[in-house]
């Protein structure tokens, strides 16, 4: 057995091409991953392999490389931009005497970072405790097993059978205190049907500018930044539509290529924000190189989640990185809404988006003319109190006439269907 090293910054990364796998893992994406981690990167290994090797994974030549280089540039870490089976992460901590992290374990250390809430904390730490439970070995040789006290003696439990009970107990009491989160998502989400408010939510892949769009539609000020998983907690908030009234938006988790299934599983309640909404917008770096492949990643963890079907508006984000691009609403051919291209660094195009969300949330909205009597103030002031009012004047007889862009559910509510069609 050995003393298992303690996790570094001063790192290695390793990156092998599968020409013939379906799974391939992006290189400048693992950079970002690891810059975002807080790693200082030593130096770059990449290979091509047909098979992963048995032992190291990467295969005894390049393993030996990857010991050479931990050597020669004293680095304290190896991390792998691909999916480790415990024996070979065992066996190239032994060889390179130094922690090896692969990408499972990157992500969930960069989760960890940063979430902030009590809810994200234990949602990461129910995926970390999952993924070290097939991790755990004996790291010392100083104890054999645990000894009984009086009248309790006996061979004991070895360290590592603790150590395994500890985790089981650990995670039973993670999944009780989530559930409690869970009930009261569902209470806020039943209380936001009763009072009739929309919902959207904000999705895609990671660092294609969620926050930032949300910050901007919403006036917040939740944390951003040019790294993968910027921020982790979702966050709500109202948005005003215009004179079609309001709704609550939601900005998610960031998705990512091959994330792995314990963070899913963990943040489930969390992602159901997404498959309770009544739209999402599905935000897209269009400067990014591979964004078609990263569309059909998050629909494929919208699949997994059962989100598949709720009504998608595409936002095409970042737009002022392209040359000569203005901003502008994409429709199908019944003319409703179906993607957006703006800039939520700039704000072009935000006007648009709003309206957009506003169609697919409320419906097409209704203009009229309306002639209100003195009589009828509160119904004027309710009117304005939806900001529904396009303009105001009075005629000979005192009656207000009254020019209003306004849902059509709320038309409906204060006139009623037989005025929707005069």
């Amino acid at each position: 057995m050995f003393e298992r090293p303690q996790l570094g910054e001063r790192a290695i990364l390793v990156h092998i091409d599968f020409p013939k796998s379906d799974s391939q893992e992006d290189l400048q994406e693992f950079c970002e991953l690891s810059r975002s981690a807080g790693v200082h990167q030593l130096e770059m290994i990449t290979g091509v392999r047909q098979v992963p090797h048995a032992k190291y994974f990467v295969g005894v030549g390049k393993a030996e490389e990857i010991r050479d280089a931990v050597m020669t540039q004293k680095a304290n870490l190896v991390i792998l931009n691909h999916s480790l089976s415990p024996a070979q992460e065992r066996n190239l901590e032994t060889l390179c005497k130094c922690r090896v992290l692969d990408r499972t374990g990157l992500i969930l250390d960069i989760f960890a970072q940063r979430a902030k809430t009590s809810e994200g904390k234990l949602q990461v730490e129910l995926a970390q405790l999952n993924y070290l439970a097939t991790r755990l070995v004996r790291g010392w040789t100083h104890l054999e097993r645990q000894k009984g006290g009086i009248g309790l003696r006996g061979p004991g439990e070895t360290q590592l059978e603790t150590d395994r009970r500890l985790i089981r107990d650990r995670i039973k009491t993670i999944h009780q205190r989530l559930d409690k989160v869970k009930k009261h998502r569902q209470q806020n989400r039943y209380a936001r049907y009763r009072s009739a408010i929309p919902t959207a939510s904000i999705i895609g892949y990671t660092n294609a500018g969620k926050s930032s769009l949300f910050n901007s539609l919403t006036h917040a000020e939740i944390y951003t930044a040019n790294q993968l998983f910027a921020t982790l907690d979702p966050t709500s908030r109202r948005v005003e539509l215009g004179s079609m009234g309001n709704a609550i938006l939601t900005d998610t988790v960031g998705f990512i290529r091959h994330l792995p299934p314990d963070l899913i599983v963990a943040f489930r309640a969390t992602l159901e924000e997404t498959r309770d909404a009544n739209l999402l917008l599905h935000v897209v770096d269009v400067s990014s190189y591979n964004r078609n492949d990263n569309i059909a990643q998050v629909n494929l963890i919208l699949e997994d989640i059962g989100a598949e079907t709720v009504p998608c508006l595409m936002v095409y984000n970042k737009i002022d990185l392209l040359e000569s691009f203005q901003p502008r609403i994409e429709r199908s051919f019944d003319d409703k809404p179906v993607a957006v291209w703006v800039s939520a660094k700039t704000g072009m195009g935000l006007d648009l988006l709003i309206r957009a969300i506003a169609e697919h949330l409320y419906g097409d909205p209704v203009y009229r003319t309306l002639s209100l009597t003195a009589r009828e103030g509160k119904l004027r002031a309710q009117l304005y109190e939806l900001g529904a009012v396009l303009n105001e004047e009075v005629d000979e007889e005192g009656n207000c006439l009254i020019s209003v862009c306004i849902s059509k559910a709320d038309f409906i509510r204060m006139f009623g269907e037989m005025h929707l069609s005069s």
